[in-house]
């Protein structure tokens, strides 16, 4: 899950809430508790999770965060109050979260025994009569539960959207970010339609107060009042964001919708990053649209797709040897990828069958992620990994499922959706014309297969020079001028 908050600078004379005498007194009471373990501390900060004080609020979670989790995480399912329960919820993801994390080898069951019923309670809570600042609090509650305790099952996630859901679009914009970003997150089936409709139904953009900072500084601050003068859709740009990595449930509307967006985003002033970060999220989105999707688009995108390459592809070299990590790495770390053939590099993406899944520079298949953005997230020895351990780690979005249909037949491979059917690609890439399509109608059951769509030994026909080349064309990203081609 991604957070991008736009905050404005501290203003010289910052208003600050005004607390009593007997507040502060209590505050530093509480405080006290932080950072140590003391046998009162449950007792006496537990009445305060449902201050109306939010700095008391916080001052209570903190104390109690500090004692062992295992002594007051059954009073946060039994909590009757919702303030109390809702900051109970977020103390608990915290603490447990963190208590498995420094435990070198964490029991799943551990997180789950803990996960399961903090999101019973927190289903339980009416949040129709929630107020703006409690359903904030307990999308937090969510998130922090789903990053610290691990994602919820199947039934869980289609209880939580089913909650949350009929939320969106709320009145509150700040709601509205939270709900995306935690539906988006949950993958929920109308998340996308409804974020598509925020976007292109936005209003004025909210524009900071930021007068008195441009004021500070001539050079920079006259590039803060032209962005004021014509400030950019931030929001929606964030709406954007969260959007960009869903790979599934789009329509081509609504993809025009989103890169239509996009384009008139950049119309407007921003810092000296605004248009490399508006072109990096295109970048991002469009690496997730179909082949086919992508060549509908190119009237709005501009780009000259065509995923077919016009070169000749020939075999790997050799001779090749059984690769592992750590020889492949030997021959292609950061170190040795300097100088590297550009030419064999690409020849190799598409001779070792890596394009028959994946896109990378706009070449490749669309089965699989594109790979053009991999330098930004991962290094060489990951990537090897997932080249020579493929089924080690599998992405949810990329991960192949056993499909079952009525007739009782099995089909297993990566399965896309679309509004009435499936299609099942099978784990064997080099297999063609076998792609399975399968109506929904027909399907009796659908489960998680543990063995990857990308099978192994796809490198170990080609020498180290060859790992070499081909891990150097995927970290350049297939640009020819990148430095690791140079001499």
């Amino acid at each position: 899950m991604f957070r991008i908050t736009y905050t404005g600078a501290e203003s010289t004379s910052p208003i600050v809430p005004t607390e009593s005498s007997s507040a502060v007194k209590q505050r530093r009471k509480l405080e006290a508790f932080h950072g140590r373990v003391d046998s009162a501390a449950v007792a006496a900060s537990w009445p305060h999770l449902s201050s109306s004080d939010r700095w008391l609020r916080h001052a209570a979670r903190i104390a109690i965060e500090s004692q062992p989790v295992d002594q007051w995480a059954e009073r946060v399912y039994r909590e009757v109050n919702t303030q109390a329960r809702i900051t109970g919820a977020v103390a608990l993801a915290r603490s447990a979260g963190m208590a498995a994390s420094q435990n070198t080898q964490p029991e799943l069951d551990t997180l789950d025994s803990y996960r399961e019923p903090l999101l019973a309670s927190l289903l339980n809570l009416n949040t129709a009569s929630l107020p703006d600042s409690q359903l904030l609090g307990l999308l937090r509650a969510y998130s922090l539960t789903f990053i610290r305790l691990g994602k919820p099952s199947n039934s869980e996630r289609e209880q939580i959207i089913a909650q949350l859901e009929p939320l969106l679009p709320s009145k509150n914009a700040d709601v509205n970010t939270e709900l995306v970003r935690v539906l988006v997150f949950l993958q929920s089936p109308d998340v996308i339609e409804k974020t598509i409709r925020l976007i292109a139904n936005r209003g004025t953009p909210e524009v900071p107060d930021w007068v008195e900072l441009a004021s500070r500084n001539t050079g920079y601050g006259s590039s803060i009042l032209r962005m004021l003068n014509d400030h950019p859709p931030t929001r929606e740009i964030n709406y954007a964001f969260m959007l960009r990595n869903l790979k599934e449930g789009w329509t081509l509307s609504q993809r025009r919708v989103y890169f239509e967006f996009l384009n008139a985003a950049s119309k407007h002033p921003g810092g000296n990053s605004y248009g490399k970060f508006l072109t990096n999220l295109r970048d991002e989105a469009l690496g997730f649209c179909t082949n086919e999707q992508r060549a509908a688009l190119v009237d709005i995108t501009g780009e000259n797709f065509n995923p077919v390459p016009d070169f000749p592809i020939t075999p790997p070299k050799g001779p090749g040897e059984k690769w592992t990590i750590s020889a492949a790495h030997g021959h292609a770390n950061r170190g040795k990828l300097k100088g590297a053939n550009f030419e064999s590099g690409r020849n190799l993406f598409h001779a070792a069958k890596c394009a028959t899944c994946h896109r990378l520079d706009g070449l490749g298949g669309d089965i699989g992620p594109d790979l053009t953005s991999v330098r930004n997230k991962y290094d060489e020895r990951y990537m090897l990994e997932s080249i020579i351990e493929p089924s080690k780690v599998i992405s949810d979005q990329y991960g192949s499922s056993s499909v079952v249909t009525t007739d009782g037949l099995v089909f297993t491979g990566l399965v896309v959706k679309h509004a009435d059917s499936i299609d099942v690609y099978p784990t064997a890439v080099d297999v063609k014309g076998t792609v399975k399509t399968i109506k929904l109608s027909e399907v009796e059951e659908m489960r998680p297969s543990p063995v990857s769509q990308m099978p192994t030994g796809l490198i170990d026909t080609l020498n180290a020079n060859e790992v070499r080349d081909l891990m150097a064309y995927l970290m350049a990203a297939g640009n020819p001028e990148d430095a690791l081609f140079k001499p």
